[in-house]
């Protein structure tokens, strides 16, 4: 399946509204059986702006597509200079009580399983097991040539060496690790190849435009199968990628529950709508099922 490249969403039919009581929530998760999918919007309280929550980066950023990355150097040396700088400031980011709560609901064993459209890695990071990264991860890079998986942290070595100095202010960072830089910013940054072929080198990520792999899509379906109710935090559900996974619930006459400030592409097949801050909702749900939520200090894996 390819992932369409739709970066904003208008309601063209009226929605319920959402409410300020996470009570449904809390019932949903103390019977149990609960699949989580979570969005940039549980990310946020850790430093990570989102797409298109109030001041998301799409204001000002368009991301880059699968098709101008493979098909141009320029877009390739803009690309990875701006993730080289972002991955600094990215990497550093640690999780909040979202991130957290979620965690503590899975090891009290009322998550059936947990997956993210995020790629930051901050669920693993919090004590999530069993994760499945939707679009991937930027912990991970690939060589488009041979196919050979690395670790992002080898390449960012690399590229220190190869780019000594390199150190520009940028304007902002993005869900995707890309900071905003000025083409004269990144025109002297020196990209590197794969050490095992010289092929071209790509984060293991879904760009907009790219296939989220078939397997990957399939396996997340059985999940949704398996469930007894979904829960969705923080995304705007604008994409198909995540949208797909509501509709299949909602049409297995499965309850869908959302946690997100703003109106979401999924409204229409949810039980409710919680517009409350993540950490905020998430916390007062495990106050309510008494259950801790553990401070988390480790950076990401």
């Amino acid at each position: 399946m390819r992932m369409r490249p739709t970066l904003s969403w208008t309601p063209t039919e009226d929605l319920p509204p959402g409410t300020t009581d996470p009570e449904p929530v809390a019932d949903a998760l103390s019977a149990g059986g609960v699949l989580v999918l979570s969005g940039a919007g549980i990310s946020t309280e850790s430093g990570i702006p989102d797409y298109r929550g109030e001041g998301g980066s799409l204001s000002r950023h368009t991301p880059m597509t699968y098709q101008e990355f493979t098909a141009s150097a320029q877009a390739r040396r803009r690309y990875w200079a701006r993730s080289h700088l972002g991955w600094r400031t990215f990497g550093r980011a640690r999780p909040n009580a979202g991130h957290l709560a979620v965690a503590a609901f899975g090891r009290h064993g009322l998550l059936t399983g947990v997956i993210t459209q995020n790629v930051d890695s901050l669920h693993q990071a919090a004590g999530s097991e069993g994760v499945v990264e939707l679009h991937g991860s930027l912990d991970r890079v690939v060589c488009l040539g041979c196919g050979a998986f690395s670790p992002r942290r080898e390449l960012a070595q690399r590229l220190e060496a190869a780019n000594p100095g390199f150190a520009p202010v940028a304007a902002g960072i993005n869900p995707d690790g890309d900071a905003d830089l000025t083409d004269e910013q990144v025109e002297d940054f020196r990209v590197l190849p794969c050490l095992i072929c010289g092929g071209i080198l790509k984060p293991d990520v879904v760009f907009f435009g790219e296939a989220v792999p078939s397997q990957r899509v399939e396996h997340c379906r059985e999940l949704v199968r398996e469930a007894a109710s979904l829960l969705v935090l923080g995304s705007s559900l604008t994409v198909m990628s995540g949208l797909r996974f509501v509709r299949q619930a909602a049409g297995a006459g499965k309850p869908v529950l959302i946690v997100n400030r703003d109106q979401t592409r999924g409204d229409r097949h949810a039980l409710t709508r919680v517009a409350l801050p993540l950490g905020e909702a998430l916390t007062t749900v495990a106050g309510r099922l008494d259950i801790p939520v553990g401070a988390q200090t480790s950076p990401p894996a």
